[in-house]
This record gives structure tokens, C-alpha cells and sequence, in this order.
């Protein structure tokens, strides 16, 4: 297992010329206004840190903490800078070496967080329905169905009720976590743990597609697994299905940050009958959610979910359709404490309330 060192990020940490565009794009940077919340200010900090004049200690650890992950600087840089990569290796190099850190990567590993969700998967097999093939050139989906989904059976049961008309075989395999929750925390040995295992899940196994409706799980298998990948609403779009809601409805769209090709939702509700669209303002803004980073930066986190919040209240929409689990909580943070709010929830269990056929 071979994981890198900060140092070893050290010609990409000279490589920022110190622009300030990553200012543009960065949610935290627009909530607070510091320079240490963006990546230039950190890069600044790291770099004094592999020259021996700072420490990495818990405040530089405190500034990577202050980071939504969302990988806007990234997309936006002009030097190509990996910026998430080299904050998880620096939080890895702090993280391991501190009492905290070890008890998080503790309570991260296989023994634990690996054995929850192992139990929650035996406890709720029963109550999960299976979509299987019609006929011997049905279109094979290798389903992975990440942590949040594996808790609870409903999404199994969403797409048995939208495909099982379609004939697709969903495929099970005993993945475990993509990893992101560890990237995010620093715990860089888990994830290579889990990357091993669900890779050695894809030998011998013949199918067309990884399916996902979970923008964040597809974006990190997609650092390690060179296959096709198809999220529900591609996969609605490529069977040609068409829905009926019994009611008139009006939605909106939250674009999860994770999500990188958001084309099929045109094309999708174009076949929705009785569907109104709006897009609201900032339509692919941060939700502000993030996992650990609304627990370790509540103030920030609520700030930039209200944000979000108003954009969607101003399009009078009885539902925000979004695809990660992440983004719902984000979601309901901001819109939590308004009484007439829409209806926030995911585009499987949207499509599964209308009634589809071919």
C-alpha cells in the first residue's frame, strides 16, 4: 500500500501563482471572506510547512477542516492543480500522529464502520425487492449502492418500481463504502482498504454499467475504476421511459457538486407529463453540507445552506429533486426552518412516484 507525503505534492503546492481565482469559486471564501479558507491561502501554509518554518499543526488543521471538498478550485484552476488530493495527504500527515485522528480512523475501520453497515445490510435484505433480467440480452447494471442506501432498503425498492417493466438485471456485489468519508477525514490507509476490496469486486464479473444514484459515491469510484458508469436519470433517458404524475407538480434542481454531467435532467423531465421545471439561481451552488464539515463548521455550514434555501423557496416548487443523500441533509438544513418548503427529495424516489411504461 503506497501512500504519498505531503512532500511529495511539493512541485504542485509551487505551482499555485497565487491568482486569487479559486476566490471566485470557493463557497467558504464567499461565506467568510478569509484567505485561509481558500486553497491559495492554504497552499501558502503548507508550503511554509515543507520548508520547516510552520508546523502542521491543529490550527493549519483547523484551515483544511474548512474545506467543502466540493472541488470548484480545482475545475477553476489555471494551473491544474489536484487541490483536493493534496489536502486529504496533509490531513493524513496530521491526522495520524494525533490522539483524535486515531480514534476517527478507529472508528472508520473495517471493525466498526465496516461491521454497521454489514449488519444494516443482513437486517434489511428481506425487505429489499430485486430487478431482474427478462430475457438473456438484458442490459446488466452492477449496482452500487453506497453506505446511506444500504441502510435503508427504500432505493432497492424505488428502482423496482421504476424498472420493473425494463428489462435490466441489477447486479449485487458486496461492495463496501467508496471511500469518500476517509478522504474526507484524512484516513488515507481505510480508503486504500476499501479501494482494494471493491475493485477485486469487479473481477469476473460481466456487466454493462455501474449503476449509482449517488453523485458522490460515482465521483470518488470514478479516482480508481476505469468502467462505465450510469446514474437512474441516464438510465431513464436510455430505456426511452416516460412518466405520468397523477397530479400537476412543480420542481426545482439541486446540482450536487459531486454530480459532473447533469444533460440527462432536460431531456428527463421533457418525458415527465405533468411536470414543471424551474431552475433556480445558483442551481449547482454548494448545499454547505459536506458530512464532517457541518459539524466541524456548523456557523459556515448553516450559513451557506440558507443561502440555498431562499434560491429554492423564490421558485414556488413543491419538490427540489437532487442525487446525493449528502445534499438532502444539506438541503433540509436550510430549508428546515420554513413551514411552506418544498418537498426535498431524490430523483429515484421522484420517478418512482409517478407511473412509468416504455
Amino acid at each position: 500500500m503506497s501512500i504519498k507525503e505531503l512532500k511529495d505534492f511539493a512541485e504542485d503546492i509551487n505551482k499555485c501563482s497565487k491568482c486569487g481565482l479559486c476566490q471566485s469559486v470557493c463557497p467558504v471564501y464567499k461565506e467568510t471572506g478569509n484567505d485561509c479558507a481558500v486553497s491559495r491561502g492554504k497552499f501558502v501554509m503548507l508550503d511554509g510547512v515543507l520548508k520547516g518554518d510552520l508546523k502542521l499543526n491543529k490550527n493549519i488543521n483547523k484551515y483544511l477542516d474548512s474545506c467543502l471538498k466540493c472541488g470548484k478550485c480545482t475545475d477553476f484552476c489555471p494551473s491544474g492543480i489536484d487541490v483536493c488530493k493534496i489536502f486529504e495527504t496533509a490531513k493524513y500527515n496530521y491526522a495520524k500522529n494525533t490522539l483524535t485522528g486515531k480514534i476517527i480512523f478507529f472508528l472508520e475501520s473495517q471493525f466498526v464502520f465496516g461491521n454497521l453497515i454489514n449488519i444494516f445490510k443482513l437486517i434489511t435484505k428481506p425487505l429489499r425487492k430485486q430487478t431482474k433480467g427478462k430475457t438473456s440480452n438484458s442490459l446488466k447494471l452492477l449496482y452500487f449502492k453506497g453506505c446511506i442506501n444500504n441502510l435503508c432498503p427504500r432505493t432497492d425498492n424505488y428502482l423496482y418500481k421504476i424498472f420493473k417493466h425494463s428489462d435490466i438485471k441489477i447486479i449485487e456485489k458486496d461492495f463496501e463504502c467508496c471511500g469518500q468519508p476517509f478522504l474526507s477525514s484524512g484516513n488515507l490507509e481505510r480508503f486504500e482498504q476499501v479501494k482494494k476490496h471493491n475493485l477485486k469486486m469487479l473481477e469476473n464479473c460481466d456487466f454493462d454499467y455501474i449503476l449509482t444514484d449517488c453523485a458522490s459515491c460515482e465521483s470518488t469510484l470514478k479516482q480508481y475504476m476505469d468502467v462505465k458508469f450510469i446514474n437512474t436519470g441516464e438510465l431513464t433517458n436510455l430505456l426511452g421511459l416516460k412518466f405520468k404524475f397523477p397530479q400537476p407538480v412543480k420542481v426545482t434542481f439541486h446540482k450536487p457538486c459531486h454530480l459532473t454531467n447533469d444533460d440527462f435532467l432536460i431531456h428527463l423531465l421533457k418525458n415527465c407529463k405533468n411536470v414543471e421545471y424551474t431552475e433556480m439561481t445558483g442551481y449547482d451552488d454548494c448545499c454547505g453540507f459536506a458530512g464532517e464539515f457541518a459539524i466541524k463548521n456548523r456557523k459556515i455550514s448553516k450559513a451557506i445552506s440558507d443561502k440555498k434555501a431562499k434560491n429554492i423557496l423564490a421558485t414556488k416548487a413543491d419538490y427540489v429533486i437532487t442525487t446525493c443523500p449528502g445534499c438532502i441533509l444539506g438541503l433540509y438544513q436550510g430549508l428546515s426552518k420554513y413551514k411552506k418548503a418544498p418537498k426535498i427529495i431524490s430523483l429515484t424516489h421522484f420517478l418512482a412516484k409517478a407511473n412509468s411504461s416504455l
